[in-house]
């Protein structure tokens, strides 16, 4: 078919000057194969479109379309189904014809809003039916395969008896890998070359005068243990005569007075264990004095001077605290001059010190054991401290060693030792504007009743010292000495009184 294409040219527009017109274009025409004209070309009979109506032919003949075969690629990808009813355009209603399963019973082990029901037991009633699935699968439960079932009886496939063994020696390999890591990282953490640097000779290092002080002492102080048939018990001691002489107190060698007699053995610091006899023992201050025999080299400790003893100086004790030998506390002097009662009055006297009070660390076993100044010299013996749960909160008192001195030579030339006393009981006496020690008993031709004092009396000064106690009356006599006129000053009535009153040897 051939269209007729109108080249003319169009009437001139009123007023518009003639103008010349192009040539039009050539058309291109491409060639059209003769199977697709056959099959895309307009029926016989028909000059126009193929809209009813555009149709240029007769009115009475209408132009009939007749569908031709259908591609059989086509057919087969969109044509339904062999066998099947209706094809691909079926209608969803028609889906209702279908047979559905039925759904499944609700679980009320897995569905929280399920009604409660019967079901199947858990197991079956006999051995011979195998147990029921509670799953709602429809399968039963299997058994369990033995080893020996897998290995030689071939329960298993081939494929999984090699899917297993893969799996095992996938673990394998994982298992090896880590613990290789873990050697490797151990091996790190290791080495066979060590190089740790020394320092260097010209280095200068800090003072410890506490450790020259404790290597010069420690040789003179030993470890005191004490035994009966019943009781054991220990604390400390030092040297303090080439000929084996011991101080130690007197609670130490008798046990806190539990054993007048026990069988007592000296430990020295390089673990000679030699047994010792008690010389001597003042329990009015708590001193004793051992012997041992036949102990060369002795190292003997030298006394210092306690009147020059100073509040503040720095002080080491060294003793066997709870066992532990040769330990090292290191404090300052607190204070000097303190009166300390180290128990009630007994049938050996009142047992009052005048005493160096020290924080170093004092703990039981401490006992006996010397209290140092820096120079290294013995100022004090440690006897006691003052605690509420056992241990040293930093109040340990030591007898200064100038009486200690005065006592181990009594003790060790005569065997006991004598003080000075007027003979009289008293207590503590404090009403606001007087503080001394009341006298509460004058025996009977005592140097106090020949001195003129009286049941009632406050004496509040012996001598230069004050007195503020019924211990420091004690400690302030024993001070004064015996066979010596000492003045006394004494509060009688509200009055002051002065005295003078001669101690004598108890």
């Amino acid at each position: 078919m051939e269209d007729q294409i109108d080249v003319s040219r169009p009437a001139e527009r009123a007023g518009e000057p003639d103008r010349p017109l192009r040539e039009p274009a050539p058309i291109h025409r491409p060639v059209v194969d003769s199977s697709a004209a056959a099959r895309f070309s307009r029926p016989d009979g028909v000059s126009g479109g193929l809209d009813p109506r555009h149709r240029t032919g007769s009115d009475d003949a209408a132009p009939s379309l007749t569908p031709g075969d259908p591609d059989p690629a086509l057919a087969q990808a969109f044509g339904p189904s062999p066998g099947a009813e209706h094809g691909i355009e079926r209608h969803p209603s028609w889906q209702d014809e279908a047979e559905l399963p039925p759904p499944p019973p609700p679980d009320p082990w897995r569905d929280p809003y399920a009604p409660v029901g019967f079901g199947a037991p858990a197991v079956s009633p006999t051995s011979e039916t195998p147990p029921e699935d509670l799953s709602g699968a429809g399968v039963p439960a299997a058994s369990r395969l033995s080893l020996s079932e897998v290995l030689f009886e071939r329960r298993l496939s081939r494929r999984a008896l090699a899917a297993a063994a893969a799996a095992v020696a996938v673990v394998a390999l994982v298992g090896g890998g880590i613990g290789a890591v873990v050697a490797d990282t151990a091996h790190v953490l290791t080495t066979s070359t060590v190089r740790i640097a020394d320092a260097p000779e010209d280095v200068i290092r800090p003072d410890n005068p506490v450790g020259e002080v404790a290597r010069r002492v420690q040789p003179a102080v030993v470890n005191i243990r004490v035994s009966t048939p019943s009781a054991r018990g220990e604390g400390s001691g030092i040297v303090i005569d080439p000929k084996g002489y011991i101080v130690t107190n007197n609670h130490v060698v008798t046990m806190d007075g539990a054993a007048d007699r026990a069988d007592i053995d000296v430990v020295f610091p390089d673990g000679s264990r030699v047994s010792a006899e008690l010389v001597g023992r003042d329990p009015a201050t708590d001193l004793a004095v051992l012997k041992v025999e036949d102990v060369a080299n002795l190292t003997v400790a030298t006394l210092g001077d306690s009147d020059r003893v100073e509040v503040g100086e720095r002080v080491v004790a060294i003793g066997s605290p709870l066992g532990l030998a040769r330990t090292v506390t290191e404090g300052i002097v607190s204070a000097t001059g303190r009166p300390i009662a180290l128990g009630e009055s007994t049938s050996d006297g009142d047992v009052v010190i005048d005493a160096i009070q020290t924080d170093a660390a004092i703990n039981p076993g401490n006992s006996g054991g010397p209290l140092i100044d820096a120079s290294g010299a013995v100022i004090g013996i440690n006897t006691s401290i003052f605690t509420q749960s056992g241990g040293s909160i930093g109040l340990g008192f030591a007898i200064p060693v100038n009486d200690v001195r005065a006592i181990a030579t009594s003790l060790m030339t005569e065997g006991s030792v004598r003080h000075a006393t007027i003979g009289v009981n008293a207590r503590k006496a404090d009403n606001g504007n007087v503080e001394g020690a009341e006298l509460v008993n004058v025996r009977e031709g005592s140097p106090a009743q020949a001195a003129g004092l009286r049941e009632g009396d406050v004496v509040t000064q012996v001598g230069e010292r004050r007195v503020r106690s019924s211990d420091e009356l004690i400690v302030a006599v024993r001070r004064a000495g015996a066979d010596a006129d000492v003045p006394v000053e004494v509060i009688r009535n509200g009055a002051q009184i002065d005295l003078t009153v001669r101690p004598t040897l108890g």
